[in-house]
C-alpha cells in the first residue's frame, strides 16, 4: 500500500467501510461498471465526491455481480435512491468489436478482464437494483443512458430499440455530464420530494402517460422501428434541440406512455468545474484491487483542462454527452492540480497529457453570446469555420509554459487529440507543441483521404491534413526534433466506396505516413453517422449515402488503410483490379508494374518460340 493510500480517504464500497465513516445508512448508491478508481477522469467518483461534498453519505458498487441479487445489498439500502451506469463506455462497445466479435479485454477492469460487467449493463443493473431494494427509486445516467435516452438504432440487434427508460423501468433518466441536475434531485429528494413528481429538471428524461402540450412531439418509437423516413425526421428534430438556450422539450411516444426529455442542462461555469476538480480525489483505484487496471495506467498522471468539443464530427458522442460549448478550468486550478500529482509517491516527473477531447479547444468558444444562444449549428468548424468563434486563446501557450517552470515537471506532454485546422490560428501554441510537449509522436484524427467521405464525416478535407503534416515537418526539422504523427482513419464509414479508400491509401502513400492499426466504423448509438448508416440517407438533406455492409468490402477497405503490410496485399489488388484501377495498384507497389511489364513481355514472346519449335519438328 502506497503512503497516498494511507493519507486518502476511499469512498465506501462495503459495510465495514460505512461502519469505518460511523454510517449505518447510505443515502445514495452508485453502480458502475467499472472498477472503482478514485480519479476526476471516470464519471462516477467524480459524481459521488460532488454529493459527498454536499454532505450526502454515498458508496460505489463496482462491477457487481449482476446475476446475485445479495452483491447488491453488501452496503445495505440506501435512503435516497441508487445511480446506475454502465461505466466509461457503452456496455455494447466495451464487449464487442466492429465485427460483432467478443472483445477479449477490458480496459476498465483489474487485470484488463473482459466478462466483468453485463451486456446492456444499465438495464441488467437496474433489474438487480430492483430485484434487491423493492420500491427504490432508480436514477440511470452515463454515456450508455445518455446516447439511448430516445428510440434508437441498435447495431448489435440490427435493430431499432425503444428508449433505454423504457426497456430498464429506471424512474428517471440524467444525461450529459449531470452534476447540476444530480445535485438538484438529491436536495429535492432529501427534502421529502416523490420522485415522480420531479419532472422539470434541465438534462433529465422520465416516462409519462400524457403528453405535456408545448413539447416537441417526435415520430413515435412504433413509426421510426419500421421506417427509416420516420427515423430520419426523428433524429433531425432532436438533433435540432441541443443548445440549452434555446432547447425544446422532446416527447416521444412509446406505446401507451411517453418518453419525455427535457432541454441539456446549461454549461458549467470555470468557477464551477474548479471547485469539481478540487475535491479530494485519491487519484488511485480502490485498495482491494491488486492488478493493474489499463484505463488507470494510461490516465494516471493526466489532468483534465476542459470539456466539452465544437468540432461535430458525424461519428463521435461526445458532442451529445458533454455538449458543445467548451468548459475550461482556470489556469490556476490546472496548475494545483500538478502540484499535487507531482507530490505523487509515484510521480516520476512526468505529466502524460493536460486537455480534454481537444486539446487545443481550451478556452475556445463563440465570441457572440447573442449568436451562441441562437446557434443552431451542430459544428463551428465544419463546413467552415464559424466567423464568431474565437480560435485562439493565449491562455492556452501560457499555461504550458508556466507548467513547464515547475521543479518537479521534467516532461509535460499533450496526449489528447488535436485539431489540425485551428492550429493555423494558433502559431505560438503550434510551436510550443512542437519544441516540448510531443512525445516523439502527435496524436492527429484525418479520418479519411477522400473528399467525399471527410464531407459525410463533417471533418476538414485532406488538403487541410497535407498543409498541417508540411508545416509539422518543416517546423519539427527546423528545431532539430525527429517527430512523427500517429493519423487516425476509420475504414468503412458511411459513404466510404472501395475507389475512395484506394484515393486514401493513394493519399497515405504520397504522404509517406503509414498505419498500423485501423478503427473499422461502429455504429455507435446516438450519432449521425449512426442514423445515416441505418437509413442509408443523409437526415438532414435527404442525399442516399453509400454503405458499406457486406464482410468482403469491410476487409478490402481496411487492407488498403493497411495496404504496407504483405499479409493485405491479396485484397488490396483485388479492390484495385476491382474498381478497375490500374494505376493505383502500380502506384502502391511500384514493383507490381516491372512485374506485369515482364509478364506481357513473356506472353509476347511465348509464341515465338512455340512456332520454331514446330517448324523444328517438321524438319525432321
Amino acid at each position: 500500500m502506497t503512503q497516498a493510500v494511507i493519507r486518502c480517504r476511499f469512498l465506501p464500497t462495503n459495510r465495514k467501510e460505512m461502519e469505518e465513516r460511523g454510517w449505518d445508512e447510505l443515502d445514495v448508491l452508485f453502480v458502475t461498471g467499472d472498477a472503482y478508481i478514485d480519479h476526476p477522469a471516470f464519471g462516477t467518483p467524480l459524481l459521488a465526491r460532488l454529493l459527498e461534498a454536499k454532505g450526502y453519505r454515498v458508496g460505489i458498487l463496482a462491477q457487481p455481480d449482476w446475476r446475485d441479487r445479495q452483491a447488491f445489498q453488501v452496503m445495505g439500502r440506501p435512503r435516497l435512491y441508487a445511480a446506475v451506469s454502465a461505466g466509461a463506455m457503452d456496455s455494447m462497445v466495451n464487449h464487442y468489436t466492429a465485427a460483432k466479435k467478443i472483445r477479449r479485454d477490458d480496459a476498465y477492469t483489474p487485470g484488463g478482464r473482459a466478462g466483468a460487467r453485463p451486456n446492456r449493463a444499465v438495464i441488467a443493473y437496474t433489474a438487480a437494483v430492483k430485484g434487491a431494494f423493492k420500491q427504490l427509486p432508480t436514477v440511470i445516467g452515463g454515456l450508455e443512458a445518455s446516447l439511448r435516452r430516445l428510440a434508437h438504432y441498435d447495431y448489435w440487434s440490427d435493430s431499432v430499440r425503444r428508449s433505454v427508460l423504457i426497456d430498464s423501468k429506471g424512474d428517471l433518466l440524467l444525461f450529459g455530464m449531470a452534476e447540476t441536475a444530480l445535485i438538484e434531485l438529491t436536495r429535492r429528494l432529501a427534502a421529502g420530494e416523490k420522485i415522480s413528481t420531479i419532472t422539470d429538471l434541465p438534462g433529465s428524461a422520465f416516462t409519462t402517460t400524457e403528453a405535456a402540450s408545448d413539447t416537441l412531439l417526435l415520430p413515435s418509437f412504433d413509426a421510426v422501428s419500421t421506417d427509416t423516413q420516420a427515423y430520419n425526421e426523428a433524429f433531425r428534430l432532436a438533433a435540432e434541440q441541443t443548445n440549452s438556450y434555446t432547447a425544446k422539450t422532446l416527447t416521444q411516444p412509446h406505446g401507451d406512455r411517453f418518453v419525455q426529455v427535457n432541454r441539456p442542462a446549461a454549461p458549467l461555469t470555470e468557477e464551477e468545474l474548479d471547485r469539481i476538480y478540487a475535491l479530494p480525489f485519491c487519484r488511485l483505484p480502490h485498495p482491494s484491487y491488486s492488478e493493474k487496471i489499463p484505463a488507470y495506467e494510461q490516465i494516471r498522471f493526466s489532468v483534465t483542462s476542459h470539456r466539452g468539443c465544437f468540432g461535430g464530427c458525424a461519428f463521435c458522442a461526445i458532442t451529445h454527452h458533454q455538449g458543445k460549448t467548451i468548459q475550461s478550468r482556470s489556469p490556476a486550478s490546472i496548475e494545483q492540480e500538478v502540484d499535487r500529482l507531482t507530490r505523487h509517491p509515484d510521480f516520476k516527473g512526468t505529466v502524460t497529457d493536460i486537455g480534454g477531447p481537444t486539446a487545443n479547444m481550451y478556452r475556445l468558444g463563440c465570441r457572440n453570446p447573442q449568436a451562441e444562444q441562437q446557434c443552431r449549428r451542430s459544428s463551428c468548424l465544419f463546413p467552415e469555420i464559424c466567423r464568431n468563434l474565437r480560435t485562439f486563446d493565449p491562455a492556452m501557450t501560457r499555461l504550458l509554459s508556466d507548467l513547464r517552470q515547475h521543479p518537479k515537471v521534467k516532461h509535460l506532454f499533450i496526449a489528447s487529440g488535436i485539431r489540425y485546422d485551428l492550429l493555423p490560428f494558433q502559431p505560438d501554441y503550434f510551436n510550443a507543441l512542437l519544441q516540448y510537449h510531443v512525445g516523439g509522436l502527435l496524436k492527429v484524427a484525418p479520418e479519411s483521404g477522400s473528399v467525399a467521405v471527410a464531407k459525410v464525416m463533417q471533418k476538414p478535407g485532406p488538403d487541410k491534413f497535407s498543409d498541417f503534416l508540411a508545416g509539422y515537418r518543416d517546423r519539427s526539422q527546423k528545431l532539430g526534433l525527429r517527430q512523427g504523427v500517429v493519423p487516425y482513419f476509420i475504414s468503412a464509414h458511411p459513404g466510404c466506396t472501395l475507389g475512395d479508400m484506394i484515393d486514401t491509401a493513394l493519399f497515405l502513400k504520397r504522404n509517406r505516413l503509414q498505419v498500423e492499426q485501423v478503427q473499422e466504423f461502429t455504429p455507435t448509438p446516438g450519432s449521425l453517422s449512426t442514423c445515416i448508416y441505418h437509413t442509408g440517407q443523409d437526415p438532414f438533406s435527404g442525399e442516399a449515402v453509400h454503405i458499406p455492409r457486406s464482410a468482403a468490402e469491410k476487409r478490402q477497405q481496411k487492407a488498403l488503410l493497411l495496404y504496407h503490410l504483405p499479409q493485405q496485399r491479396k485484397d488490396v489488388v483485388a479492390a484495385c483490379k476491382q474498381c478497375r484501377r490500374e494505376d493505383a495498384l502500380t502506384e502502391l507497389y511500384p514493383e507490381h508494374k516491372v512485374k506485369q511489364q515482364t509478364i506481357r513481355s513473356e506472353d509476347k514472346g511465348e509464341p515465338q518460340k512455340g512456332k520454331q519449335r514446330l517448324q523444328r519438328k517438321r524438319s525432321h
